[in-house]
């Protein structure tokens, strides 16, 4: 059996891809290991689906860490607004929340899935699902097929690896694809989690004092062991039983991974800003006036909402201030120290949840070997890569997605195109 286009991966570039390929009109087949498409997809955005996300491309870019400026070319043909524009004219219509982020007016994901299930089927686009890949076959610098675990063999004019990294493997992404990239050449970079829980052995976390604790817009730092400041994110954070998670944190984690590595350090500490909109000596002044407009109030009852209590409660025990002190029996000195700790409460962390774990994979086909504009293979012709297997990683909200939406159109046009043309 051949086919112009043989795309491996249910998942969000996969399926984009697919359809792009049928859109040049080449005989496509699609394949996955699970039993249905799309399964990523579902979960995504919490079972809402975040298609994608409206800031300006310099923005969005700027939430690609992990090698964004690559996309810079692929923006160029096919965008975050083409992206709008591609899933209402499949009649799914969207809608802008924070930060830019879109998602279907239905708030259900599977409506996403089920129209891009519909357009293969419009477009005949041959799916075969639990049918896993063994092995890809190259020759001569060029594509020829794929070897299925089933004993099949199925020969194709291009190729398109869309089977993402290595985390939320529930969803079908162990990290088959690395080895067929390997052997066709290709780099892979070091894998590591992104977007992932951080971990942390300190007294306070092994205790579970703050566990379930969730702090709202505070300022989280990961510093480097000289002290520098490497990179802060002001969003929402929660204690765990294990370290720390929550938005805030899921985007520094990257940060605590690579910095432990620059500096070939088992640890890391990171720093904690609970009031980012004042500074020290506001804080500081700020206790000192209302402490001393009511002299017998117990500190904890004067400062009550300026923090989270239990936040509030552990600060104060940390500098040695008990709750119930009055403004007679504080000390300056002791206020210094908690309005201190209010703006930088710092503690170790040691790493982060496995990368099974992680929301996003770190690493993956160096895209110094892809070409920019067409996700082609430098070093195998008809072989194209799209997705998360991609050395691309993002932060949540839209950006992943949209990475591997724009990268699965590329993939998906060129390699139709030039499977129509051999």
């Amino acid at each position: 059996m051949k086919y112009d286009v043989v795309v491996i991966g249910g998942g969000p570039s996969g399926l984009m891809a697919a359809i792009a390929a049928g859109e040049q009109g080449a005989k496509v087949l699609l394949l996955d290991k699970g039993d249905k498409l799309g399964r990523k997809l579902a979960i995504s955005g919490g079972g809402r689906c975040n298609v994608t996300n409206r800031l300006p491309i310099d923005e969005i870019i700027k939430h690609i860490p992990g090698n964004g400026r690559f996309l810079y070319s692929a923006f160029s043909v096919f965008n975050n607004e083409d992206i709008i524009r591609f899933f209402e004219n499949l009649g799914i219509q969207l809608k802008e929340e924070d930060h830019g982020r879109m998602f279907p007016t239905t708030d259900k994901a599977q409506s996403v899935v089920d129209a891009l299930l519909k357009r293969l089927d419009n477009l005949h686009v041959h799916i075969y699902t639990n049918t896993p890949v063994a092995k890809c076959e190259y020759k001569d610098g060029r594509v020829q097929g794929v070897h299925l675990k089933n004993g099949d063999y199925i020969e194709a004019t291009c190729l398109i690896i869309a089977v993402g990294g290595k985390s939320v493997p529930q969803t079908g992404s162990t990290g088959d694809g690395y080895a067929w990239a390997k052997a066709a050449g290709h780099t892979i970079t070091e894998l590591f989690p992104t977007e992932v829980p951080v971990t942390s052995d300190e007294e306070f976390i092994k205790q579970k004092t703050l566990q379930g604790l969730s702090l709202r817009d505070v300022s989280l730092s990961v510093l480097n062991p000289k002290g520098k400041t490497v990179i802060t994110h002001t969003m929402d954070m929660l204690f765990t039983h294990f370290g720390i998670s929550g938005p805030a944190v899921l985007r520094c984690s990257q940060f605590v991974v690579k910095t432990m590595k620059k500096f070939n350090v088992n640890r890391v500490m990171v720093s904690i800003d609970a009031l980012p909109q004042m500074n020290v000596e506001e804080i500081f002044q700020h206790i000192l006036k209302v402490t001393k407009e009511e002299p017998k109030k117990a500190i904890k009852n004067i400062l009550k909402g300026f923090l989270p209590e239990r936040y509030l409660l552990f600060l104060l025990e940390k500098n040695k201030i008990d709750p119930q002190v009055t403004f007679a029996n504080l000390s300056h000195e002791h206020i210094r120290s908690f309005a201190k700790d209010c703006k930088q409460f710092q503690f170790y962390v040691n790493g982060t949840l496995p990368i099974e774990k992680a929301f996003v994979t770190g690493g993956g086909v160096s895209v110094k070997e892809i070409h920019p504009k067409e996700m082609e293979s430098k070093l195998m012709q008809g072989l194209f890569f799209c997705g998360e297997i991609l050395d691309i990683h993002g932060y949540t909200g839209g950006y992943n997605i949209t990475s591997a939406l724009v990268t699965g159109r590329l993939a998906g046009e060129n390699a139709g195109r030039k499977a129509r043309k051999i």
